[in-house]
């Protein structure tokens, strides 16, 4: 294997992980931010049911992902297009 082709591995392996923090970000902010808003609501009011907090998690993290998913996608489509057009350079 010479350099151009590990330059090429490297690039690639940069940018699917770039995009798979792109896509789980906004999901797992969602978690972290209800999680967060629970743990305080049960602190303050003494309830320390460790189910409380899971339901509202669950709910946040699907509301996130309704409402990113057409950006999600969008990034999804245009990593994959991009992947496939450089696809015939690889080789050379």
């Amino acid at each position: 294997m010479n350099s151009d082709h590990l330059q090429i591995a490297a690039d690639l392996g940069r940018n699917a992980l770039l995009l798979a923090v792109k896509i789980s970000f906004p999901i797992l902010l969602a978690g972290l931010v209800v999680g967060a808003v629970v743990s305080v609501l049960q602190a303050a009011t003494q309830v320390q049911d460790p189910t409380l907090n899971q339901l509202p998690r669950m709910l946040a993290i699907a509301a996130a992902l309704f409402v990113a998913m057409p950006w999600l996608l969008g990034l999804l489509a245009d990593y994959t297009t991009d992947l496939v057009r450089e696809m015939g350079t690889w080789f050379r």
